[in-house]
């Protein structure tokens, strides 16, 4: 079923193009190819079409839009992601640190990390996982993320 918006009146009309018989995380129909309306729509690449190493970066893209509250850097350049596994099905793992274990939000940034990997269109399912062992320390940081806080 495609909506389709005119003059703020909302109207449905059936396509003749897909069964839908999936649903992704993002709540969207899929079509048996992995096919959504809402990614054709928004030019995406198609869910059957994306492979686990494509998926992957596009997790890498959406992780680095979350920041640690009290550091001006993206939690993926800061290095407090250890490890990330994405799956043929789509699953994706995050094992994951802070930079503290009394940081305070400690609680509520694996949430944050989930919800953004979630974001991502293809991901089927995903899994947050907070580890203190290693501990975290400013070595960790990529070189983008040393240079924007100026430690060299």
């Amino acid at each position: 079923m495609v909506i389709d918006s005119h003059d703020d009146k909302q109207t449905a009309e059936s396509t003749e193009t897909a069964t839908e018989v999936a649903t992704p995380a993002s709540g969207a129909a899929t079509d048996a190819a992995g096919h959504t309306a809402a990614a054709d729509e928004a030019g995406e690449t198609p869910v059957g079409d994306i492979t686990p190493d494509k998926l992957e970066e596009m997790v890498v893209d959406a992780l680095r839009t979350v920041y640690d509250p009290e550091i001006p850097v993206n939690i993926y350049d800061l290095g407090l992601i250890y490890d990330l596994k994405v799956s043929e099905e789509r699953h994706v793992a995050v094992k994951m640190t802070l930079t503290t274990p009394h940081c305070p939000v400690a609680g509520s940034m694996p949430g944050m990390i989930e919800q953004a990997v979630r974001h991502v269109h293809a991901v089927s399912d995903c899994e947050i996982e907070l580890v203190w062992d290693p501990p975290w320390n400013p070595d960790m940081m990529t070189e983008a993320a040393r240079l924007q806080l100026n430690i060299i």
